[in-house]
């Protein structure tokens, strides 16, 4: 049963629905705006709740998927660091092959290019092999350089491999000159067992006139080697023996411990 207070509320919607449908139409659109306008905000905060939310979920990325993309970025990293490298090196790779070009055709020499493939373990820097034979036309006792200086001579030869004896080893003798006024002239022989980059000139005449820093080149004695060829420069000279002869030492002037490409003398 309802009750008198339920009677008067019931009463007094039926009164104000029955007002309202009575009303003009612009009056009627009014109050509905009215009431509208009192609800808007309450849509409007749900809906950018809503809006929010969605955001929130799109933009959380679980840990594991978060750890394949730093996977991801760095074997990338990788790959472009070792593209960069190896561009670079072919660059000097070009540069220096170019250099060696131009300077071959500024010699009178016959030359072919060959590329160092081995050195003997056992023997560090006193032999390598290079890549070319006996069916590239070479022979035993060709001299071998570079565009610094010499580096020695062919010492073996199969059909597509050579083995250089290179200045220095006591099998690599090497008639020399000094470039000064009286064209001092010696042989070429080690310096030491531990010396990389000195040989000896020996064989000097008493009344040798050398001093520091003059050029030392092939004399075309001994039948292997032309004359012209650098061999380096002269580093100290002494007396030694009481004075019975002179020791003189020379800083080889191709660097046989980092050789990648050299040329083969041909007659």
């Amino acid at each position: 049963m309802l009750r008198r207070p339920h009677y008067i509320a019931l009463g007094l919607i039926v009164l104000l629905t029955l007002v309202t449908l009575n009303l003009p139409g612009h009056t009627t659109a009014r109050l509905k705006l009215g009431i509208g306008s009192l609800f808007l905000p309450l849509f409007g905060l749900a809906g950018s709740t809503q809006q929010a939310t969605g955001i929130v979920e799109d933009a959380v990325v679980t840990k594991r998927e978060l750890l394949k993309l730093n996977e991801g970025l760095r074997r990338e990293n990788e790959r472009l660091q070792l593209q960069a490298m190896q561009a670079e090196e072919t660059a000097r790779e070009n540069a220096r092959l170019r250099q060696l070009v131009g300077w071959q055709l500024q010699t009178s020499w016959k030359l072919k290019l060959a590329r160092v493939v081995l050195r003997d373990p056992a023997n560090w820097w006193r032999t390598v092999q290079i890549d070319l034979g006996s069916r590239d036309g070479l022979k035993v006792n060709f001299p071998v350089l570079t565009a610094d200086g010499l580096v020695g001579r062919v010492s073996s030869v199969t059909l597509t491999r050579s083995q250089v004896t290179l200045v220095g080893d006591p099998n690599c003798k090497v008639a020399a000159r000094v470039n000064n006024e009286t064209h001092d002239s010696g042989v070429i022989g080690p310096s030491g067992p531990l010396e990389t980059e000195l040989v000896e000139l020996g064989y000097l005449s008493r009344n040798a006139n050398l001093k520091s820093g003059q050029a030392v080149l092939t004399s075309g004695e001994g039948g292997i080697f032309p004359a012209g060829i650098t061999i380096g420069k002269v580093v100290d000279v002494q007396s030694v023996d009481y004075g019975s002869r002179t020791e003189v030492r020379v800083k080889l002037a191709a660097n046989l411990n980092a050789l990648q490409e050299v040329w083969v003398m041909l007659p």
